[in-house]
């Protein structure tokens, strides 16, 4: 059995209506001055109004940064620490998706240790006691809230940088499935697929391990139980629940485990042509699950009987697969690269990308230029 070494950084707070105890919940960090990380679509849902308004109950004075995109940048980043360099901050807030709570992250690594995001590039680089960071979650996606990882592009070159260190972890992860009840229908799908990919690969990951593994089941059964219902009933507030539950503990199944050669396929493809993170990692997944059909049947096999028990090994990997691109279909996402007007003759470059990807070290079957290439034919 893979030996492990596991720390939970996190308290979990889950249920509806739990942002109003946000004020309180930074008054229990010992917090007088919040700054909200939060991009601008949370201040028209409402949510980040509902913040603020928990926070003033609890006499927390507050200040807000909105000014980063769907793929928080390292001018982003600068951009924030200039903001709490103003407000000097004693609690960081990351409200909203992934962006929100990565870009509050990587804002606390520079304003907390100095230098640039750059230094952080990697684990374990801070170089000081972080500040504490409740993590508010409105989507269902990225576990980004169970995480000790923040997803930095460089703004000049658009690499993704893994920054992660224990001291970045969130403190606190509130979890209120009433908030993802406001998003966009596109932003469910793609959210939804991101997370469920997090499942599939982090179950076979070359780092899984039994914690991984104990995570990896529960989320993939929750969030694809969880997204058939919500895409026939959006305001299915259970299903919601289950959604928000499986992306928290597929993010914890990252925290222990590592993904594999979907993300590192898909984040080329998001580079080069600026498709979204769910839709090129979920154009990726079943062409990446039959790569790794042999050496992985049983574990596949595993995921599978979470939706349907009675499935035999011999037809799971085939049957993931299958499963994956049928969610693609139900949620008007496309199946294939040709739809999303990726061509054959960028497949060489996006391979090259693709090696430099840190997750491809982990997918259980080993990967070559050559092997990427494939991948990409396969998908198209």
């Amino acid at each position: 059995m893979q030996p492990f070494d596991s720390q939970h950084q996190t308290r979990l707070i889950f249920g509806e209506g739990k942002l109003s105890e946000l004020g309180e919940l930074a008054k229990s960090l010992r917090a007088t001055s919040a700054l909200i990380v939060s991009d601008r679509g949370i201040m028209e849902a409402g949510h980040h109004a509902m913040a603020e308004k928990s926070l003033s109950e609890a006499g927390i004075t507050f200040s807000c940064f909105h000014d980063f995109g769907e793929n928080p940048t390292s001018a982003m980043v600068d951009a924030g620490v200039r903001q709490a360099a103003i407000s000097k901050p004693d609690l960081l807030i990351g409200l909203g998706g992934g962006s929100s709570m990565d870009c509050c992250k990587g804002i606390n690594f520079v304003y907390s240790c100095g230098g640039s995001i750059h230094d952080y590039h990697g684990t374990g680089k801070a170089t000081a006691n972080m500040l504490p960071m409740i993590a508010v979650p409105t989507t269902a996606g990225t576990g980004s809230e169970a995480q000790s990882y923040a997803l930095i592009s460089d703004a000049e070159t658009h690499t993704k940088m893994a920054c992660g260190d224990v001291r970045a972890a969130a403190r606190i992860a509130l979890l209120d499935p009433l908030l993802t009840l406001t998003q966009p229908r596109a932003v469910t799908v793609l959210t939804g697929i991101d997370a469920i990919s997090h499942a599939v690969e982090t179950r076979v990951s070359t780092r899984r391990n039994a914690m991984s593994v104990t995570y990896s089941q529960r989320a993939f059964g929750m969030l694809v139980r969880g997204f058939d219902r919500i895409l026939e009933q959006p305001m299915d507030i259970e299903a919601r629940s289950m959604m928000q539950l499986g992306a928290y503990f597929a993010g914890l199944a990252i925290e222990n485990s590592m993904l594999g050669a979907a993300h590192a396929t898909a984040n080329p493809l998001t580079a080069h042509y600026g498709i979204t993170h769910g839709q090129a990692v979920g154009v990726m997944l079943p062409s990446v699950i039959r790569f790794n059909a042999e050496p992985c049947a049983s574990q596949y096999c595993q995921l599978v009987r979470e939706v349907n028990p009675e499935i035999p090994q011999d037809n799971a990997s085939e049957s993931l697969a299958e499963l994956i691109t049928d969610l693609l279909r139900k949620s008007h996402l496309a199946t294939t690269l040709k739809e999303l007007s990726v061509t054959s003759d960028q497949y060489n470059q996006l391979s090259i990308d693709a090696m430099k990807q840190w997750t491809g070290n982990f997918n259980p079957v080993s990967l070559s230029e050559e092997r990427v290439i494939d991948l990409y034919r396969a998908a198209n």
